[in-house]
């Protein structure tokens, strides 16, 4: 059974920065994605950004381009974002995800086949 295990939300200001990773334990994801949602209350689960270690590509949803950057370590199966700059919008749970085989559909949900539970972001104004 995989698990997906984040670590690193917490509280910040405006302005603040924040790490988050994500341990994938018994399997390689390295030729597939792995990738971070998000989902504020009462909104649906978005796309925040999305790696493919294999052919060294990163996605990012507009909202963070600049901002956020995924990265990984497919030796440990592990992503990260770093999220800098961060404003009170970006709070919300923030998913880990991996699917077993790549798609073509990075930014849905759909993609992917293991979550994680999630990891709570605030940022205060």
């Amino acid at each position: 059974q995989v698990q997906l295990v984040e670590s690193g939300g917490g509280l910040v200001h405006t302005g603040g920065s924040l790490r988050l990773s994500c341990a994938a334990s018994d399997r390689t994801f390295a030729s597939s994605a792995m990738g971070w949602f998000r989902q504020a209350p009462g909104k649906e689960r978005r796309f925040v950004a999305a790696i493919r270690w294999s052919v060294d590509q990163t996605f990012y949803a507009d909202s963070v381009k600049g901002r956020f950057t995924i990265s990984g370590d497919g030796a440990k199966n592990t992503v990260y974002l770093q999220m800098n700059s961060l404003k009170p919008e970006d709070t919300a749970v923030y998913y880990c995800a991996a699917g077993r085989y790549y798609r073509g559909e990075y930014s849905r949900p759909g993609e992917y086949d293991y979550w994680g539970q999630g990891t709570q972001v605030t940022v205060s104004s």
